[in-house]
């Protein structure tokens, strides 16, 4: 802003380039009140604005002055400052929620789903329910509420192991029968060994030796039918720790009765009949053996029962006597003395007589002793020599 020069001061000649005369002091600027300044929002101070003296071809050396003027400034946050021509009007209402809840399947174009709790209700209600539906559940009368749709039995008895109902329906389990089913899914879980079957019980906790275990394998391989039976002992010189009970040889075989053996002489057994006995009935009779009949397996007592004898082999199930041999042709042939005339038989029996001394350590027949008049007697009993007695 220019002011007067005061005290008789001459500024130079060139201060505007048109000389001292253009200098002229400003007028006085009204003063509005503070209220109406600019940062209020409201009217502002107008500044008046006066032409210079001198006409129009002064203009260029005048100043010119502030002009009083009427002008609104906009609020700083306002939609004017912002430069929003058309401001958005906001909703003055409460956002409500449909009565019904706001259905997003709809909006979506999704179908609407029913849920299972929505669908049992609904199958109940209509006496349609697929599964037993129980009422007064927690008091002292529960009652049973409509009936179920008929089941399958191939299915029901899968799930519930109970028979079906007059009715075609099947009942609710009891007590009983479900502590029942309980009780055999308890012997089964994770597949593991049950105690009771000496093959697969560890041998560390009284399961069946490795040697016993192999030897069954061989039976299998032999073809033999035998069934593992629980231990027999009767004091200490009587009883078989891992019995077997024969029933039957390779090539349908029978042995009447089932005799009650160790392994170890049901294998020398097995091995003497199928490499023996049948390659010698074949060649003798053009038959195999249907059958043999057994007199002694397991038997507690001493050797040939009589009093103050050592123990017999029996009595460890390490023996057994055969008493006739019966072929597929419908032959019997019993073990005795045959006449002169009985060629065949008589060749029969010496032939698998003096064979089966490779099998076992003991063989005794008709011609050894009294006590063997009528049968074959086989054992592996052990000596120390590892001598094999066989009376021919």
């Amino acid at each position: 802003m220019l002011a007067a020069c005061s005290g008789g001061l001459t500024p130079p000649d060139d201060i505007d380039g048109s000389g001292v005369s253009a200098i002229r002091p400003m007028e006085e600027v009204s003063q509005a009140p503070a209220s109406d300044m600019g940062g209020t929002g409201e009217d502002v101070s107008v500044y008046p604005v006066t032409e210079p003296s001198g006409g129009a071809e002064n203009m260029d050396t005048a100043m010119m002055a502030p002009v009083t003027e009427q002008k609104r400034l906009p609020m700083i946050d306002s939609d004017e400052a912002m430069g929003i021509s058309d401001p958005v009007q906001a909703s003055s209402g409460v956002l409500s929620v449909p009565e019904g809840g706001i259905n997003m399947d709809e909006g979506l174009g999704v179908e609407r789903v029913e849920g299972l709790a929505e669908a049992q209700a609904s199958e109940i209600a209509e006496g349609n329910a697929t599964q037993v539906v129980v009422a007064d559940i927690g008091s002292d009368t529960p009652r049973q509420v409509g009936q179920p749709e008929s089941i399958p039995m191939s299915d029901a008895s899968m799930e519930l192991g109970a028979a079906a109902e007059s009715d075609g329906y099947l009942g609710v389990p009891d007590k009983a029968t479900m502590r029942k089913r309980q009780a055999v899914e308890g012997e089964q879980v994770a597949f593991l060994p049950r105690l009771n079957n000496p093959m697969q019980t560890p041998e560390t906790m009284g399961g069946m030796p490795a040697s016993e275990r192999a030897c069954r394998q061989r039976l299998l391989k032999l073809g033999v039918k035998f069934r593992d039976v629980p231990r027999i002992s009767r004091g200490r010189s009587c009883g078989i720790a891992w019995p077997v009970e024969l029933s039957g040889l390779s090539g349908g075989i029978q042995i009447k009765p089932a005799a009650q053996v160790n392994c170890q002489i049901t294998e020398a057994f097995a091995r003497w009949v199928k490499q023996e006995l049948v390659p010698s009935s074949r060649t003798r009779y053009l038959s195999g053996v249907s059958a043999i009949h057994q007199m002694s397996s397991y038997s507690c007592r001493t050797m040939n029962s009589r009093k103050g004898a050592a123990m017999s082999e029996h009595a460890k199930g390490n023996a057994i006597d055969v008493g006739k041999i019966v072929l597929k042709n419908g032959k019997a042939i019993a073990i005795e003395k045959k006449g002169f005339f009985a060629f065949r038989e008589k060749g029969l029996l010496k032939s698998v007589r003096s064979d089966s001394c490779k099998y076992f350590s003991t063989v005794l027949g008709p011609g050894s002793d009294r006590y063997h008049k009528d049968h074959f007697h086989f054992d592996l009993r052990a000596r120390k020599s590892g001598y094999r007695h066989c009376s021919l």
